[in-house]
């Protein structure tokens, strides 16, 4: 989890919220407190931390209590919305409007540029972009055979001429076949400090590529010291944004993602992980609610329609909305999440499940528990898979011999259907009612019951 330590402290808070008898202003002080202490340990500047949790408890005195929401969860909306505005609000979207897009990257040794070229360029690559990355960065030794192997690996093509010192040489060599591309992504040279001749040498670059986007790479373990960068990068650089990379390996990542929102240079990406995958566009309302435990539904979509055919991910939805579901589907679901990643990044992104206590030790055997159910349902017939209504005793005695699995797991495939099949029958039920009650079952961004 992204600000492991952050999110467990907020989530802690909220449950004392929703534990409460009734929200009185002991309980809002209580409140203030607990996020206040929270932030701070995650770095935050304390300023921005005052007057964060000033208008929380501005607001929670003042609104009066909505007929549509209770009192308690009025005050977890309120924590949610001043977060989400903490955090940049709307958020900043890169919009692809022309071909080429050229995405220059910038920043200091060791922020993580080059790595991030090639997830940059995977993220496009497998959104149905052409992807073109050239390395421009002749001061470090390993950054041409660095780039190549992460642009093979992202299955992006690579471009760059190892023996030349002039970068904007590099790139004139190159120009005209990268034309071809959707996007091209430069990867610029860093130094160990913002100096005259590293301004002077992406200015001469930036002149002659005309970026479209000139994004600042930094990394997240500097904590506060990201404004002072992001500030100088943007008076310097005319940098048109910020991608925070190793934000998943820090306590102070809290302090590097916050300070970015008040320099004018708004966060487009964050890195969350070692992998060539581990990349988000960054949208503060999703973000803000993983914290919280509620989910981000439109994440999972994402990530959905990276490792399933096009349109299967969302007629797959359509059909469980209808309670068109069976083994079949779940088998597909089952599939494409071992494609999507852990279950430990996954359940993160699920409205709801967030808030549940599940130890690492519990989510391995759940992986588990996956495989041997896949092999459960390579031994059923299409009509089981089509109706698993009709598994009695025999078929699965005989299921469990012919995968070479026990009985009671063979039990545990099917208890694990009809738990999603009731869920399934919860939104089938037809009205917005219903389906309001549902999702504050399971918690909703704005602030429902755990």
């Amino acid at each position: 989890m992204v600000l492991e330590k952050l999110s467990s402290s907020l989530k802690e808070t909220l449950r004392k919220v929703t534990g409460a008898v009734f929200v009185d202003e002991k309980l809002i002080n209580e409140l203030v407190k607990d996020i206040q202490r929270a932030l701070l340990q995650s770095d935050v500047n304390v300023r921005m931390v005052f007057d964060l949790t000033k208008k929380i408890k501005e607001r929670a005195l003042k609104e009066t209590e909505s007929t549509m929401i209770s009192k308690k969860e009025q005050l977890i909306k309120i924590v949610y919305d001043e977060l989400v505005e903490f955090l940049g609000g709307a958020g900043s979207k890169i919009n692809i409007k022309k071909k080429p897009f050229k995405i220059m990257l910038v920043g200091l040794f060791g922020s993580g540029k080059t790595t991030l070229a090639g997830k940059l360029g995977r993220y496009y690559k497998t959104r149905g972009y052409k992807v073109g990355v050239i390395q421009t960065d002749t001061w470090r030794p390993a950054a041409y055979d660095q780039l190549k192997q992460l642009s093979e690996q992202a299955k992006v093509s690579f471009f760059g001429d190892k023996g030349e010192k002039n970068p904007v040489k590099i790139y004139k060599t190159h120009k005209k076949e990268l034309e071809k591309f959707d996007i091209v992504i430069i990867d610029s040279a860093g130094r160990d400090a913002l100096s005259d001749d590293l301004i002077e040498e992406l200015n001469a670059l930036n002149k002659e590529v005309q970026a479209d986007e000139n994004l600042l790479v930094l990394s997240a373990d500097i904590g506060q010291a990201v404004e002072k960068q992001a500030s100088a990068f943007h008076e310097s650089c005319k940098v048109s944004g910020v991608i925070i990379t190793k934000l998943d390996g820090t306590a102070k990542g809290g302090g590097a993602l916050i300070a970015c929102s008040v320099t004018g240079s708004p966060v487009k990406f964050i890195g969350v992980g070692e992998k060539i995958a581990d990349i988000e566009e960054f949208r503060p309302e999703g973000f803000v609610g993983r914290l919280l435990g509620m989910g981000d539904l439109e994440a999972l979509l994402e990530k959905a329609r990276e490792v399933m055919p096009d349109g299967q991910a969302e007629d797959l939805g359509k059909r469980f909305l209808k309670g068109e579901y069976n083994l079949i589907d779940l088998y597909e679901q089952m599939k494409a999440m071992k494609k999507m990643g852990s279950f430990s990044k996954l359940i993160e992104l699920v409205p709801g499940l967030g808030q549940l206590k599940i130890t690492k030790d519990a989510l391995e055997v759940q992986e588990g528990n996956i495989e041997k159910w896949r092999f459960a349902m390579d031994s059923m017939t299409k009509d089981e898979l089509e109706d698993p209504e009709m598994l009695d005793g025999a078929r699965v005695e005989r299921i469990a011999n012919g995968s070479g699995l026990k009985v009671n797991e063979v039990r545990s495939l099917i208890k694990q259907y009809k738990q999603s099949k009731k869920l399934v029958k919860m939104m089938k039920g037809g009205s917005e009612k219903n389906m309001d009650k549902m999702m504050k079952k399971m918690g909703g961004k704005f602030g429902l019951k755990f």
